[in-house]
């Protein structure tokens, strides 16, 4: 290899290294949980209170755990509970999603409010 190469192979690398350092340093940690059932939105809590929210649907229950500032589904009665077994969530945009429940927690850096027009209204 020539000496081009490696500086074309360093740069490179070094990009990666920004972009990657970029996307991790951006991802904040979140303000709300938000409990979504069916596409609805039904309920929003702090996450920096400690809180447990059982979330009955007409196709099972799911108990969601709010300690130390992440979210937690400790508890789902679906047949393969993957909800359960996920870590717990505390940066904006991640989520535990239940698909047999359609129950979805995510974490928001702030409160909506449902009542506002969108762009596309």
């Amino acid at each position: 290899m020539k000496k081009a190469d490696f500086i074309v192979i360093g740069i490179v690398l070094s990009l990666a290294a920004v972009i990657i350092a970029l996307l991790y340093g951006f991802n904040s940690t979140g303000n709300y949980v938000q409990i979504e059932v069916d596409g609805e939105i039904i309920e929003t809590l702090p996450l920096n209170t400690d809180a447990t929210r059982n979330i009955k649907t007409d196709n099972g229950e799911n108990t969601l755990v709010i300690k130390d500032g992440s979210a937690s589904v400790t508890y789902a009665d679906c047949p393969d509970g993957i909800c359960a077994k996920h870590k717990s969530i505390n940066k904006s945009g991640e989520s535990i999603i239940c698909l047999p429940h359609k129950v979805v927690v995510s974490i928001i850096n702030e409160k909506t409010n449902d009542n506002q027009i969108d762009a596309v209204a």
